[in-house]
């Protein structure tokens, strides 16, 4: 069984450098937030755009690290992650769109003739209660889903096309104005967030903070896990379950809890995406989005924790540049990225680190 790169890594090149390496991008990510607070003149002031872009490209990069967890470390293609991040965004959506809209129903709701609340929008105007729904929308739908599949012992091929099934139709249930979720518009025309001006400097600068202490625990989190009895039992089960349950273990816990933990990353990912780019809607759950993500986590090498991160920015960096640059083109560039990972770097970019290591 393979020990998590992060692990290796930081045993070959010693306690110091790995966390001189860690503390010096925590340091870069944290000074951002920061220099966006300086004067529009000061040169190193950074703009609100940039601030939001990095922001949403560490939303994904702990999607991307959620799905190494169920992909990487169980064994589990998930093509329907974007699901669970989804519905992270649509439970602080409500909270949010709850926020403007005051005593009032909110602005869709009105379009539609509707005059009360649906019943399940009960207690989205409180902060704490949204982010409960954060945790458990995602949380229990994976749990259940997980408890019926894995109890049929569905993996492999048929694993991944179930929960692509499931994030579709999700996606067509949301699309649908009669289920209260704003139809193919989804939420958007944010004004506040704890009555505090939700596009304001300080607001902006402060949920950036709060996701990258969400990426820095998720990466704890994960690397605990890996280097624990659970994490090894996890790879075994990835490498030879049926070596496992002779073993006298039953793989179907072990399964259901990272399933279900992964789900929650996504969710909480998904609630910090929603404020900081302003917007959500059906289509973060196409299946296309979930493909993506498994293309981060195979491009920086899955099972290795920090890799699905590295992947995650180069591919949202580089989709950020090419869509203005070269629009038409982005996508043949993420078809012949893929394939170049496919044949040339099968364990991801962290794959070359681990191969100049070795030599």
């Amino acid at each position: 069984m393979n020990q998590p790169l992060t692990i290796t890594l930081a045993q070959k090149a010693g306690p110091r450098w790995t966390l001189a390496l860690g503390g010096l991008a925590l340091v870069g990510l944290l000074a951002l937030p920061l220099l966006s607070l300086l004067p529009a003149d000061n040169p190193l002031q950074v703009s609100a755009y940039t601030l939001t872009l990095v922001g949403k490209i560490l939303c994904y990069a702990i999607v991307a690290l959620a799905l190494d967890l169920v992909w990487g470390y169980a064994g589990l293609l998930s093509l329907g992650h974007g699901l669970f991040f989804a519905l992270g965004g649509y439970a602080m959506g409500m909270y949010l769109v709850r926020q403007s809209a005051g005593e009032g129903v909110p602005a869709f709701m009105s379009f539609l003739s509707w005059t009360e609340i649906p019943w399940f929008w009960a207690g989205t105007q409180h902060f704490l209660w949204a982010l409960c729904l954060v945790v458990l929308a995602p949380g229990v739908l994976a749990f259940v889903f997980g408890f019926f599949a894995f109890r049929s012992r569905i993996k492999g091929v048929y694993f991944s096309i179930m929960t692509q099934a499931l994030t579709f139709a999700g996606m067509l249930l949301f699309f649908r104005n009669e289920t209260g979720f704003g139809g193919n518009n989804g939420f958007t025309g944010f004004t506040t967030l704890l009555g505090f001006p939700i596009a304001s400097p300080g607001m902006r600068a402060m949920l950036f903070l709060l996701t990258v202490a969400l990426l820095v625990g998720s990466l704890l989190l994960g690397w605990q896990l890996a280097r624990s009895k659970f994490g090894r039992i996890l790879t075994a089960i990835r490498d030879a379950e049926n070596r496992v349950m002779f073993c006298g273990y039953d793989p179907r816990g072990f399964k259901l809890f990272v399933w279900t933990l992964s789900a929650v990353l996504c969710g909480l990912a998904g609630a910090l995406y929603v404020p900081q780019v302003g917007i959500i809607n059906p289509s973060e759950m196409a299946p296309t989005n979930s493909i993506e993500a498994a293309i981060w986590v195979a491009l920086g090498g899955r099972g290795t924790l920090i890799g699905p991160i590295i992947g995650a920015g180069i591919v949202n960096g580089a989709k950020s540049w090419f869509t203005v640059a070269f629009p038409e083109y982005w996508q043949f560039f993420l078809g012949l990225l893929f394939i170049v990972v496919t044949l040339y770097l099968p364990k991801g970019v962290i794959g070359l680190i681990r191969k100049d290591k070795d030599l």
